[in-house]
């Protein structure tokens, strides 16, 4: 039956496409800030789907039969960006149940300890004890956060604000958030590096993200290569083999990473490159700015339905 509705609903002459989905993270029990966010029991009953539906490939794989013309039909592959724990601790147990192989991009500077500039914002909303958040002498306004729908207000308002500063600029204004609110903030959100090696014994890909998950176009050219650099030596150094594959972060194609940045992970040695244009990848897509998207509906067969849609109405995107 749904091999039936598949095939009627994506077109005989579509050619070979591949679908990459995006994931973060996989909550333990669904999280108000962010109600989108898949927990352990509807993640599985996705993948199940998925399962049932498409051809799960490796993304290393499907990047090189995208190139030489051998991807199945209905081609798809699994990725996770940033890192965090609760990949290691929930998802991967998952993947491995359903046999599905996932690849997982890992900003490295927060490992063992860290914590990405945007869940500080995130355990500050979440944790201030008050009903209003004072951040004027930093610049961010004041907020309120009586209601579970004032913190995410104020939670994607300084999100947007601060996305788009450069590094350094923004971890300093985070900083002072920080310390400011005078919050004992989570160290425990990203996974170890020990955790990482584990991932790869147990079949799972691992990929580059940089090393602080700057927004590349916000940075100086020579900043953005090291980031890239040193994002992928300490990879290879924490699994013992070559990373292949990167993420541009935040990964928009022309707002967030440009062509000269397309140029340096050739240069680095990478064989494929993830950004997060919206659409599948067909043939003459270009390796290193393949397309992915994240589908957002909750139930598991609409889940399935828009990652058809994705796949018949996508395009390739570009940069250059």
């Amino acid at each position: 039956m749904i091999s039936k509705i598949f095939h009627n609903l994506v077109p005989g002459g579509l050619g070979p496409r591949l679908s990459v989905l995006i994931f973060h993270r996989v909550v333990q029990v669904r999280d108000p800030l962010f109600p989108l966010e898949p927990d352990a029991a509807e993640f599985a009953a996705k993948l199940s789907l998925v399962k049932r539906w498409f051809n799960v490939l490796p993304l290393d794989e499907a990047i090189r039969r995208l190139g030489t013309g051998t991807l199945p039909r209905r081609a798809l592959a699994i990725t996770f960006d940033d890192g965090y724990r609760d990949n290691y601790d929930l998802a991967m147990p998952i993947l491995r149940k359903l046999g599905l192989h996932a690849t997982f991009f890992i900003a490295t500077g927060f490992l063992d300890g860290g914590r990405m500039w945007n869940d500080t914002v995130v355990e500050v909303v979440r944790n201030f004890p008050g009903e209003e958040l004072d951040l004027g002498q930093i610049g961010l306004g004041c907020h309120a956060m009586g209601r579970i729908s004032d913190r995410r207000a104020t939670m994607q308002g300084l999100l947007s604000e601060l996305k788009y500063l450069g590094r350094l600029e923004r971890e300093a204004k985070v900083s002072a958030m920080a310390e400011l609110t005078g919050l004992r903030l989570p160290d425990d959100l990203m996974m170890s590096s020990q955790q990482v090696r584990t991932m790869l014994q147990c079949g799972m890909g691992i990929g580059a993200h940089t090393r602080n998950h700057p927004i590349l176009a916000s940075e100086r050219d020579d900043d953005a290569w090291s980031e890239i650099l040193e994002g992928k030596s300490t990879v290879e150094s924490i699994i013992g083999a070559p990373a292949s594959l990167f993420a541009y972060p935040n990964g928009k194609p022309g707002k967030d990473y440009r062509a000269v940045h397309v140029d340096m992970i050739r240069e680095a040695g990478f064989a494929g490159a993830v950004s997060t244009a919206w659409g599948a990848a067909g043939t003459g897509c270009d390796p290193l700015q393949i397309p992915r998207f994240t589908p957002w509906h909750r139930r598991p067969f609409r889940f399935g339905l828009s990652i058809v849609e994705n796949l018949v109405r996508g395009r390739n995107f570009q940069t250059a």
